[in-house]
């Protein structure tokens, strides 16, 4: 039985990393295969999300729960671009006539790769899906955004670079496994100003051990004397297969208080909150980019480890967490031969009524939140009649419904990982309960 809203709030504001619905935990091996053309024969292919996985760093951080593998050989860096090349004809023929608003390319570090290989990255991505002058993000890391690579990036029109410093504080980041000075990371960030890469983001973590108010508030000031566009703030959550799952260790929950501490801080020095943990500057025109609306639109993955959605199938390669199991499925990814690529094999199959709660889910845990009249347009039913729970966000003074917009308001907002389980379906939650970590 699902638990009550009232009942999850009892047990604090973060219980599951809500980010996207159903989680690959909910994923299992198809009982029949699916062929990719027949996936996206009745898309709307007009505005996808193209995304490449990278599943390569230097390093495998205590908290990261990523499919990634740490100092990979070159031998499988080379093996793993062949293996994309023959997903990406596949992919391509059974798209057929399809055009995308966004590149995304995550790890994993994709920087991991030099500047030599990035260039044959960007290439194969022009060549099958025509991406050049399309918003592009690249993820990156202090020790891998050298000037080489970023000139890279530059030249291929990369509009957002991502980077994950965690923490300005040496202490605290050593504290997770992560080996980096500031001096590293302070020229990282000086080589993406200096490279012209017009959007950054830093991620930033909060409730790290040893970490106070006064360590968190000193990291933002520090994170702001590079004017980044955009700013993710996230709460340490402890994975099973992370470093610090294992260690089982626990720590004084003061992550609300550091929260309140970065939002008010970001709020009051010119940036708007867009979710619970985006922070974008104030001053960006939101309107230049291609629309993509996450509800709606599918997304294209390539690479192992990526996700694709349809309305209704997502799917992907199998997923691990621990360093063996990752292994494994990048071997048996760059060993596939090209007609493997056209069968799904892995993935879940979204019910009327699961399109539905991610639709909601997506959109309310967004600023913008979730307007009835475009929900009843695409599904042709009420939001409220539909999910009737929904009425006890505004009773709560969770949220607020007011011309026809359900919105969170902060009081709601600081709770979204609580609200995103909170509209997950009992059949997934059995399904990401059940599932087996490797």
């Amino acid at each position: 039985m699902t638990a009550t809203l009232p009942e999850l709030l009892s047990g604090g504001p973060y219980q599951s990393y809500t980010y996207g619905y159903p989680h690959k935990t909910a994923y299992r091996p198809l009982e029949k295969p699916v062929p990719l053309a027949d996936a996206w024969a009745a898309e709307n292919r007009d505005s996808l999300f193209l995304y490449l996985h990278i599943p390569f760093c230097e390093m495998r951080c205590g908290f990261c729960n990523l499919f990634t593998v740490a100092n990979a050989p070159v031998s499988l860096e080379r093996a793993y671009l062949d293996a994309l090349e023959r997903q990406m004809k596949v992919v391509k023929d059974a798209l057929g006539d399809a055009s995308f608003s966004r590149l995304a390319i995550g790890g994993g570090t994709p920087t991991y790769l030099e500047a030599g290989e990035l260039e044959r990255v960007f290439d194969l991505l022009d060549r099958h899906f025509g991406v050049a002058g399309l918003p592009a993000s690249v993820e990156t890391s202090p020790a891998t955004a050298t000037p080489g690579r970023l000139q890279v990036l530059a030249e291929r029109g990369v509009s957002r670079v991502s980077i994950g410093i965690q923490s300005f504080l040496e202490s605290e980041v050593r504290g997770v496994g992560r080996a980096q000075s500031n001096a590293e990371v302070f020229a990282a960030l000086d080589n993406i100003r200096a490279a012209g890469l017009t959007g950054l983001n830093i991620d930033l973590i909060y409730g790290l051990a040893h970490q106070t108010p006064q360590t968190w508030l000193e990291s933002l000031r520090t994170a702001l004397t590079w004017t980044p566009e955009e700013l993710f703030l996230y709460p340490l959550y402890v994975r099973p297969l992370t470093g610090i799952g294992r260690l089982g260790r626990t720590w004084d929950d003061e992550r609300l208080e550091l929260y309140r501490l970065g939002r008010d801080f970001l709020t009051s020095n010119g940036y708007v909150q867009t979710s619970m943990r985006r922070f974008q500057k104030a001053s960006l025109p939101l309107a230049s980019e291609p629309e993509y609306t996450c509800q709606l639109d599918g997304m294209v993955g390539l690479g192992c480890g990526a996700r694709s959605y349809t309305r209704h199938l997502h799917y992907s390669s199998e997923y691990a967490v621990g360093r063996v199991g990752v292994r494994d499925i990048i071997q048996d990814f760059v060993e596939q031969p090209a007609g493997a690529f056209g069968q799904i094999t892995h993935g879940i199959h979204l019910s009327e009524d699961e399109r539905r709660r991610r639709y909601t889910l997506q959109s309310l845990l967004h600023i913008s939140g979730l307007s009835l009249s475009a929900y009843h347009q695409e599904f042709g039913s009420d939001a409220l009649a539909d999910f009737p729970q929904l009425v006890t966000l505004p009773e709560t003074d969770l949220a607020r419904l007011q011309t026809g917009m359900l919105t969170l308001t902060p009081a709601g907002l600081e709770q979204s990982d609580v609200i995103g389980p909170w509209l997950y379906s009992p059949a997934v939650l059995a399904l990401s309960e059940a599932y087996e970590w490797s």
